[in-house]
């Protein structure tokens, strides 16, 4: 299985497509179409997380310029009725940041932002992303947990589940309001995270 390609980029033969020059050898890749836009030109040195899929008549490699992306990716594949062309369209509309807020805040008007999910795909997918993407979880008091930490830290340990990294969680944390509910705060950060990409 291939989990990652760095090489040149060779070519984008169409849309949501490039072909990177990995030792001479060309791989066609499939990605988000925020991605194609951030490869920069041919020729340059690219990095990708790859996802392999792999169907009875072919072998196809999906591409992701974050991890997180990659994680996404594969929680879509696991819902019911997602397949790779939804996912990749899915991750094309929304960030993962975007895709979270979404799903904790139950927003179904956000995925039916996604050509083709509908009111009832979008109420079926959020239920099931719940289960499958590695959300925060939180206690009934809103602001304390068993571990007894501050609520900063709580939102620091909820990035970092989700997959952020220090920088981005740093420059969040420094514009979050600390008022309110350790949800609510989580909520605030990754519609600010959302922004940002």
């Amino acid at each position: 299985m291939i989990g990652s390609l760095r090489g040149a980029l060779a070519d984008r033969p169409s849309p949501g497509e490039v072909i990177i020059d990995v030792g001479g050898v060309g791989y066609r890749v499939s990605v988000p179409t925020p991605v194609v836009a951030k490869l920069g030109a041919t020729g340059s040195e690219v990095f990708l997380h790859v996802h392999t899929h792999v169907r009875e008549d072919a072998i196809v490699l999906f591409g992701f310029a974050h991890a997180d992306e990659r994680r996404c990716f594969e929680a879509l594949l696991g819902a019911h009725g997602v397949g790779p062309s939804l996912a990749l369209g899915i991750l094309s509309a929304l960030s993962p940041a975007a895709l979270s807020t979404a799903v904790l805040e139950d927003d179904v008007d956000t995925l039916c932002l996604v050509p083709g999910v509908g009111k009832k795909t979008a109420a079926r997918l959020l239920l099931e992303l719940k289960a499958r993407l590695d959300l925060p979880t939180f206690g009934d008091g809103g602001s304390g947990t068993e571990s007894g930490g501050s609520p900063r830290s709580e939102v620091r340990a909820a990035l970092v589940e989700l997959g952020y990294g220090p920088d981005e969680i740093r420059g969040v944390l420094e514009v979050t309001d600390e008022d309110g509910p350790v949800e609510e705060m989580v909520r605030s950060a990754l519609r600010e995270l959302a922004r940002n990409r």
